[in-house]
Formats: C-alpha cells, structure tokens, sequence
C-alpha cells in the first residue's frame, strides 16, 4: 500500500556540515526539470520586495525566506528529519526498527510543495514554500505539479491501496486513481455518541494510524486497491482501530474514518 503525507510548515534545519541536495539522489528523478524550475523561481521570488506577501508567511519567518535563495548550497538531510510538527512527532520514524525504516520507504510518500513527491529518506534542506501559493512565474503549484506528479508515479501507484492522508491543497497536486484510494479523515466520538469532526489534531492521529500500518506489518503487505483489497484490510485493522469506511468508486475515492471515542 501507499501511504501520502502532507509535509510539515516547521522544518528542521540540517546540521552545518552535511552536503547539499543532489538531485539525481532524490526519488523520481524524473521530476528533476521541475524542481529544478520550481526552486530556480522560489529563490527569486524570495529575494523579491514582497516575498514575505507572495509567500504568504509573516515578518517571523524573514530568516526562513532568505534561506529561500540558497537552497543549492544549504545543508540538507533526509526529509523524514527535516520535516516536524504533529503527524511527524506521532509516527516517530526515529524509534522504527531496520525494517521498519524499509516498509517505511517503500510505502510513505510525502508530498511537497517544492519537490513534488519525497521518501523517507530523500535528502532534502529546509524550505518555506506552500502549496497553496501562486508562485511568480509559475502560477499554482497544486496545478504546475498534477500532470508530471501523475506520470511519475504511475507505475509506483498501480493496482495499490493508496491511503491518502494529504491536506486539501496537497491532494490537489495529484489526483490518486479514485477506485483504490481512501482518504482519511477524523472524528471524535462523544460519550453521548455524538460526532465532531477532528482539525488540527487529525495530523497527530493520521501519523498514529501510519505508524501502526508501518509496525504492525500491514504496510509491507501486498494489499491491492480492489474491494477484495480493502474488505481484507478493514478486517485487519478491525481490532486495533474504530473506523468507518465509505468504498470508493470509479469516479470518486472513498473515505477511511478514524473514530476517536472519548474516555
């Protein structure tokens, strides 16, 4: 199975003395030309007057910005290290065993505004770019990386289950096959049985949940996007998660819902 994160805004700068990007090292390597493009009109676009209002990011973040137009020269790291914040902190890559780390690689794949797609591992600097900014020249990014993120990884896609844990702007930047994918969402169960839909902390139980598929062995598993597919794996997460599922279907993916039940 896949298993799409969104990236993190708060990024972890590499130690000093690590080397910088090598594009040719990056997964997809057949996505060079546009993250080569993107990173050329990001640094631009960041030495620019109004980079802090083009990039949507307040006074703050001046220092992140201005890195911005040094990215081939700053220092980088893998990108599982480099991005932080809630989903992050509960998969808690760092504590998986060998592997672990190795389902990890071959089912996560987080999304980036700058790099298109990334694993685990792919060495990457810190970076401030959003997906939901128009980027100078090159307009929306959601819309600049849809059709060269669908070619590149259409083979890695094909026939799996993709669980699609992506923000709105993210999922925008490549539509998965709908009949084999399910989107997962969160709510949280009242003790009187009523439902709220879980925000800001649905990272924290998105990166729980991807944590589980990685440790329990699931996400190693041949698992296929068919109804055969998914029926096998919502009976095997069945006695360690609360969940309801709408089926996808040839037009429309489906929808995986973690229910949080409060003590």
């Amino acid at each position: 199975m896949l298993i799409l994160l969104p990236p993190s805004e708060g990024k972890t700068p590499a130690p000093a003395g690590n080397a910088p990007v090598c594009f040719a090292d990056l997964s997809f390597p057949e996505l060079t030309a546009e993250r080569e493009s993107v990173l050329e009109e990001l640094a631009t676009v960041s030495s620019g007057p109004d980079a802090l209002a083009e990039l949507k990011v307040g006074t703050s973040l001046e220092a992140e910005v201005d890195r911005n137009t040094r990215l081939l020269t700053e220092p980088a790291q893998p990108a599982i290290r480099t991005y932080t914040g809630v989903l992050f902190e509960a998969l808690d890559y760092a504590s998986f065993s060998p592997a672990e780390r190795d389902a990890a690689h071959w089912s996560l794949l987080i999304s980036s505004a700058l790099w298109g797609i990334l694993r685990p591992e792919d060495a990457i600097p810190a970076y401030r770019l959003s997906m939901g900014v128009k980027l100078g020249s090159i307009g929306a990014l959601a819309s600049f990386w849809k059709g060269a993120l669908g070619t590149a990884l259409e083979a890695t896609a094909k026939d799996q289950l993709i669980l699609d844990c992506r923000s709105a702007a993210y999922a925008k930047s490549w539509v998965t096959p709908p009949s084999q994918t399910l989107a997962v969402r969160v709510e949280r169960v009242a003790a009187d049985g009523s439902r709220k839909v879980v925000s800001h902390m649905a990272k924290h139980y998105r990166g729980l949940f991807a944590r589980y598929l990685i440790q329990s062995g699931l996400a190693a598993r041949p698992i296929d996007g068919s109804t055969a597919g998914i029926a096998e794996f919502l009976e095997a997460i069945s006695a360690d998660w609360s969940v309801e599922c709408t089926l996808p279907t040839a037009r429309k993916a489906g929808v995986l819902t973690l229910l949080v039940h409060e003590q």
